[in-house]
C-alpha cells in the first residue's frame, strides 16, 4: 500500500469512528430527554461532563492512529490504535442504541440483539491495547523471535474469549431476567470455558508489559525515550484507577453520577475516564518523535506538582477539620466558622512556593541526580566567580567544572593576549 492510499484509508476509518461517536452522543441526548436517569452513569450535577469526557478520551485513539498510519503506514502501531478506536466507538454506539430502545420501546428494531453484540466487543478492545500495542511498541516489531509464542497465544485468547462471550448461555449484564439471545442454551460448558480463558488475558497483558520493560533495559537513545512516553501514560491511568478504587470503598456503591452525588466526586471519576486519552496521545508523540526528549521534563513536573497538590490538599482539609474541632470544643456549636476556611487558604498560599522548591529539590536529588549535581556545581562556581580575582585560578576552576559536569574527552580554553586587548583599546 502506498503512503497516499494508507493515508486515505486511515483517515476514512478515523472519520467513521468519529461519526459513530457523534451518533452515539445524539442517541444518548435523545434518551436523556425521554427518560432522565435517576442513578449511576449520567445523573449528577456534572452529568453532561461525565457524558462527554469518555468520548473525548476514546476519540484520541482513532485520531492518533490515523496520524501514525498516514505517516508510518508500515508501522502496525497506528493501525492498532485505529482498530481499537473503532471498537470503542462501536461499543458506545451499540450501548446508546440499546438504551434508546429501552427508553422508547418499539422505536428501533432488534434492541436485545444489538445489546448482546456489544457485550463481547470489550475483549478485542482491551486485548489489542494490553497485548499487541505493548508487544510491538514502538517500531512495530517483536523484541525478538522468542516472543512469537506470546503473540500467537494473545491472538488465540482474544479470539476464543470473544466467541465464548458471545455464545455463553447467561443473563445479559445490567438486564435482570434477560438471557443472551445468541447463547447456546444446550451447552452450559461454554460459560465455564469463558471463565478459564478469561484468566489468560491478564497473563498475556502482564507478559507483554514485561517484554516492554526488557526492551527498555536493552535499548538506548530514542527508543528508550519512546518507551518512557507510554510508560508514563500507563502509570497515570493506573494511579487514577487506584484513586478511584479507594474512593469507591469510602463512598457507597453507585454514588458516582447519581442524582445526589457531589460535584467533586463526579469530576474525579470523569478525570479517571479522561486519563485513558493520555495513552494514545503518548503513543503518537513517541512513534512520530514529536518533542521526544521532553518526557523527562513532563515526568519531573508531574511528580513535583502531583506531590505538591496532595500535600496542599491534605494541609487545607487538615486545617479546616482541626479548626472546626477546636471551634466545636470551645463553643459547642456544629457550624464551621468562615475564619477556618480563610486561614487555611492563606496558609496554602504561604506554603506554595517554599514547598514547591523543597519538593523540586528532593525529586531532582532522588530521581535526577546528574542534573542535580550539575546545577549544584554551577551554583558553587558562580559564587567563586564573583569572589575570585586570580585569572589562573579562575581558569583552572572553569576547566574543572566543565570536566565534572559535561565530562568531555578534551577541554581547552583560549584567552586573548593582553597586548591585543591594549591595541584594541588604543584604536
Amino acid at each position: 500500500m502506498s503512503t497516499r492510499d494508507a493515508s486515505w484509508l486511515a483517515w476514512s476509518l478515523a472519520g467513521l469512528s468519529l461519526a459513530m461517536s457523534a451518533a452515539s452522543a445524539a442517541l444518548d441526548i435523545a434518551t436523556r430527554s425521554v427518560q432522565p436517569p435517576s442513578n449511576g452513569g449520567t445523573g449528577g450535577d456534572s452529568g453532561v461532563l461525565i457524558f462527554v469526557l469518555p468520548f473525548l478520551a476514546f476519540s484520541a485513539f482513532p485520531i492518533v492512529g490515523a496520524l501514525i498510519a498516514s505517516k508510518r503506514p508500515h508501522n502496525p502501531i497506528g493501525w492498532i490504535c485505529l482498530a481499537d478506536g473503532l471498537l470503542w466507538m462501536l461499543i458506545a454506539i451499540t450501548d446508546s442504541y440499546s438504551f434508546y430502545a429501552f427508553a422508547m420501546p418499539g422505536s428501533v428494531p432488534f434492541p436485545m440483539a444489538i445489546y448482546a453484540l456489544s457485550a463481547w466487543l470489550w475483549v478485542p478492545a482491551v486485548g489489542l491495547v494490553g497485548t499487541y500495542l505493548l508487544l510491538l511498541f514502538p517500531n512495530g516489531r517483536l523484541p525478538s523471535r522468542r516472543w512469537r509464542p506470546l503473540g500467537w497465544l494473545s491472538g488465540v485468547v482474544i479470539l476464543v474469549l470473544s466467541v465464548a462471550t458471545l455464545l455463553a448461555p447467561a443473563p445479559l449484564e445490567g438486564l435482570e431476567g434477560v438471557r443472551n439471545p445468541f447463547g447456546l442454551e444446550g451447552h452450559p460448558w461454554i460459560g465455564g470455558a469463558t471463565l478459564v480463558v478469561i484468566l489468560l488475558m491478564p497473563v498475556c497483558i502482564l507478559a507483554s508489559a514485561v517484554s516492554l520493560i526488557l526492551r527498555y533495559r536493552h535499548s538506548g537513545g530514542e527508543q528508550r525515550e519512546q518507551i518512557k512516553w507510554i510508560a508514563f501514560a500507563a502509570s497515570v491511568v493506573v494511579v487514577m484507577f487506584l484513586i478511584a478504587m479507594v474512593i469507591s470503598f469510602i463512598f457507597p456503591s453507585g454514588a458516582w453520577g447519581a442524582a445526589n452525588s457531589p460535584l467533586w466526586l463526579d469530576l474525579l471519576f470523569s478525570v479517571v475516564l479522561l486519563s485513558f486519552g493520555g495513552v494514545p496521545v503518548a503513543v503518537g508523540l513517541a512513534v512520530l518523535r514529536y518533542r521526544l526528549y521532553d518526557i523527562d521534563v513532563v515526568i519531573n513536573r508531574t511528580l513535583v506538582y502531583a506531590t505538591l497538590t496532595a500535600l496542599l490538599a491534605a494541609t487545607y482539609f487538615g486545617g479546616v477539620t482541626g479548626a472546626q474541632a477546636i471551634f466545636r470544643t470551645l463553643t459547642g456549636q456544629e457550624q464551621q466558622p468562615q475564619l477556618a476556611v480563610v486561614a487555611s487558604t492563606l496558609l496554602i498560599a504561604a506554603l506554595f512556593t517554599p514547598l514547591r522548591r523543597r519538593i523540586q529539590s528532593f525529586i531532582d536529588r532522588r530521581f535526577y541526580r546528574r542534573k542535580y549535581d550539575a546545577r549544584k556545581t554551577f551554583d558553587a562556581f558562580s559564587t567563586k566567580l564573583r569572589d575570585e580575582t586570580n585569572l589562573e585560578a579562575l581558569n583552572n576552576e572553569l576547566v574543572g567544572v566543565v570536566k565534572e559536569t559535561l565530562q568531555p574527552a578534551h577541554v581547552s580554553m583560549w584567552l586573548r593576549p593582553e597586548t591585543a586587548q591594549k591595541g584594541e583599546r588604543a584604536s
